[in-house]
């Protein structure tokens, strides 16, 4: 069932498609972005000790939110294959199944969660007295991860349709639900008592629920794209085979990534603090300047997924290209205003002289290889949505263990803390040509078989 808010993958204008579904996830990225500092801020007014507890979590929360991305990711490939296919009633069943299967991967996070925080986080080196504040904290947030796979895999399907305003919508509202509770929650407001560091938790919930609420709405009733009931045993189990195929490695991709990070802050912590607090820094502001990058992520898949089911590999082949050149070209021209901003953005991030000297030296380095990262990240997006999940997995593995540490470390051994800089922009250079080889070797068998099939039904 087509909306106003539905783009034409199949027929429309490539570019101007493709512009048009990023636009609105760019928009609500840098509204999330924006709500997600003011919810830190919030907990940072309680004290360093709850703040250091909900930085104990950050670990735990990102590694079950990259298994509800992976989820989305099989949702958004599966369906739109589907879709693309013009076999709209199984992509209808697929996205029922999703949703159900999000609900069951939530309850189960919930119910493991519950009785590991413990041994969890005195693993991760919590202390005793941050102990009472994780708990606080993670008992609420384990039962909002419930809303949170509804929301992420629900969105997925209406991506999958071609409609991106609405997540986008949905994503900046819970956020704007999240930032106006949390000051309520967490410090009372008449008869409303505060709830501390926990309230910053039910205000995430009730943000979370709310999204989930009209997400169903919008998928079961208005625009009927799942199914109004629970399904069968036998459309379930294909629904869930379909979406884990892609879901799992996409997870196991998005999950290597804080694992690469903390090697890589091991590494630079042998400089010292001043080093440690630069690196924190970068990673920060390198999220902020991929936004395009991460957006594009979540729009290309489902377009190259609705003309690959269609078998129109011309259309995949071009907006891969074009997409690709732009990264380029925008990421250069974000590494120019990085480079030409760099005192004035190490002046706002540090008081300490040689903390300030570090964040200007890596803005003038590290972003230069930021296009090539654009490449790598969107080849690995383009993988699993050319349902090809494991090159995708073995994409991640090159780029961050074959290149990111071992020549960052390398370039430390020769030339110290810059060596780190210059090597992960030497790294980005060979992963991202890997990439692209990779993936353009991928788009000319494709369109070779397709070619073939094509010789095949004339001479039938």
């Amino acid at each position: 069932m087509s909306t106003s808010n539905n783009n034409d993958l199949l027929n429309g204008p490539i570019g101007q498609t493709i512009k048009n579904m990023t636009m609105p996830v760019v928009f609500g990225m840098i509204l999330l972005m924006t709500f997600g500092l003011v919810d830190t801020f919030f907990v940072s007014l309680l004290g360093t000790e709850q703040l250091a507890g909900i930085s104990f979590t950050f670990p735990v929360t990102f590694t079950i939110i990259s298994l509800n991305v992976g989820l989305g990711v099989g949702t958004s490939a599966t369906v739109a294959k589907l879709l693309g296919a013009k076999n709209a009633d199984k992509a209808h069943i697929v996205g029922s199944g999703a949703i159900t299967l999000a609900v069951l991967v939530g309850i189960l996070v919930t119910l493991i969660g519950w009785v590991t925080i413990e041994p969890i986080f005195n693993l991760l080196g919590a202390e005793q007295g941050q102990m009472v504040y994780i708990k606080d904290y993670m008992h609420v947030w384990y039962i909002a991860s419930v809303f949170l796979a509804i929301p992420m895999v629900g969105n997925s399907v209406l991506r999958a349709n071609g409609d991106t305003k609405t997540p986008s919508m949905i994503m900046a509202y819970g956020g704007l639900i999240n930032a106006v509770l949390d000051p309520i929650l967490i410090f009372g407001f008449g008869p409303i008592p505060a709830l501390g560091i926990q309230g910053a938790a039910i205000a995430t919930m009730i943000a979370w629920a709310v999204g989930s609420g009209h997400v169903i709405y919008l998928l079961a009733i208005k625009r009927k794209l799942i199914l109004p009931r629970l399904l069968r045993p036998s459309e379930f189990n294909d629904a869930f085979s379909g979406i884990l195929k892609i879901g799992i490695p996409a997870a196991g991709s998005n999950m290597l990534t804080p694992i690469a990070n903390g090697v890589l802050t091991a590494i630079v912590a042998g400089y010292g603090s001043a080093a440690v607090a630069t690196w924190g820094v970068g990673s920060r502001l390198e999220s902020i300047a991929g936004i395009v990058t991460l957006s594009l992520s979540m729009t290309l898949p489902p377009f190259i997924s609705q003309n690959y089911g269609a078998e129109k590999m011309h259309r995949v082949k071009e907006a891969y290209l074009k997409t690709m050149k732009f990264i380029m070209v925008w990421q250069l021209f974000v590494f120019f205003v990085m480079w030409a901003a760099s005192p004035l953005i190490a002046m706002a991030f540090a008081k300490d002289p040689e903390v300030e000297r570090l964040i200007q030296l890596f803005l003038m380095i590290v972003p230069l290889g930021y296009g090539l990262q654009g490449i790598v990240i969107l080849t690995n997006s383009s993988f699993n949505a050319m349902h090809k999940p494991m090159s995708a997995l073995v994409l991640s593995m090159i780029r961050l263990f074959v290149f990111l540490i071992p020549v960052s470390y390398l370039g430390s051994m020769v030339f110290e803390l810059k060596g780190i800089f210059w090597g992960s922009v030497v790294a980005y250079m060979g992963a991202g040509t890997v990439s692209y080889i990779w993936f353009n070797r991928l788009l000319n068998e494709e369109m070779s078989l397709s070619e073939q099939k094509e010789v095949a039904l004339q001479e039938g």
